[in-house]
Parts: C-alpha cells; sequence; structure tokens
C-alpha cells in the first residue's frame, strides 16, 4: 500500500532553520540519457548515462528573509524535508544547493506567495 504523506504533517528546513509559512515543496531531478544507434540502421544498440540534475522549489506565504539572503550571497545550502503521515516518514536531503531565482505573486482575494528555485548537487531519499 502506498504512503500518502500530508503537507500538514511534514516540515521542510533549510541549513536546519524550519522555513516558516511553507506552502509546498516540489522538486524533479532527471539523468541525462545518451541513445548511440548502430550503423546502417534506425536501431538503439546501447544507452549511455551522464550528468543527474536536480531541481527543487521552496512555495512560501508572502517570503522568507532567510532564503532572500540565500538569494542575494551565492551561498551553498542544504534543503532537508521530512514528509510524514501517521507514523510514516521519508526524508529528502538537497546537497550543495544554490539559489536559482525568485517570482513573486499576489492575487486578489489571496495572500502573497514567493516562489524560490533552487539547484543541487544531489538528491537523497530514504
Amino acid at each position: 500500500m502506498p504512503q500518502v504523506f500530508t503537507a500538514f504533517a511534514s516540515e521542510a528546513r533549510v541549513n536546519g532553520t524550519v522555513v516558516e509559512g511553507l506552502q509546498s515543496i516540489e522538486y524533479h531531478h532527471r539523468k541525462s540519457r545518451y541513445n548511440v544507434g548502430a550503423i546502417g540502421t534506425d536501431e538503439r544498440i546501447a544507452v549511455y548515462f551522464g550528468m543527474r540534475v536536480v531541481l527543487g522549489s521552496l512555495r512560501v506565504a508572502s517570503d522568507n528573509a532567510d532564503l532572500d539572503t540565500l538569494l542575494d550571497s551565492g551561498e551553498q545550502f542544504t534543503v532537508s524535508a521530512v514528509l510524514r503521515h501517521g507514523d510514516g516518514s521519508r526524508t529528502v536531503t538537497f546537497d550543495g544547493c544554490v539559489m536559482d531565482e525568485k517570482s513573486f505573486v499576489l492575487s486578489t482575494q489571496a495572500h502573497g506567495e514567493a516562489v524560490y528555485t533552487f539547484s543541487a548537487t544531489r538528491v537523497r531519499e530514504g
């Protein structure tokens, strides 16, 4: 049976500090893949893999001064998220992160939200 995590019970930390006002965390990682074709045919005969790219984003209510500082400084940081539901949990850790960009939106009858996008050297799930 799959584990269903809830945002209410989960948390994310940047350099050990809880991200206040966190609305969501999103990430994806992709490994570069190259196809090798046989000469004289249109079939693939092998695949080799290259660099892994890890991208993530933190959506927070209004903004976060600590994340703004990381955006301005260019310093590396670590993001650690503990995803929980009941007794089940999973930790996702991003190492060697750098902040890429920040976007902000404020719409009618809603609160402001900032999205901080980062890239990481690696992601560890466990």
